[in-house]
């Protein structure tokens, strides 16, 4: 799974995700080119513990934006990990 592949099946199972508008995208200084993607395991979110791929950004953007991004590996929604 590659950042275009991802972006795919989001745009496919009909999620919308900002991350991949080209808005966002050009409003945070970002290119497709600088995300990759990561096989993130189990993620444990507030209600449930999910299988996610991690969006990650290769260098920080602007105002040092570098925070991950989780979609579920079954349904591409987006998943929202528990903060410790």
């Amino acid at each position: 799974m590659n950042a275009s592949e991802l972006k795919y099946q989001v745009e496919r199972a009909g999620h919308d995700s900002n991350f991949f508008t080209r808005e966002t995208m050009r409003f945070f200084g970002d290119r497709m080119s600088n995300y990759g993607v990561r096989d993130a395991g189990m993620v444990k979110t507030w209600t449930e513990t999910a299988p996610a791929w991690e969006l990650y950004r290769r260098r920080p953007v602007k105002h040092g934006l570098k925070a991950s991004a989780y979609f579920h590996k079954e349904t591409f929604a987006r998943v929202f990990p528990e903060r410790d």
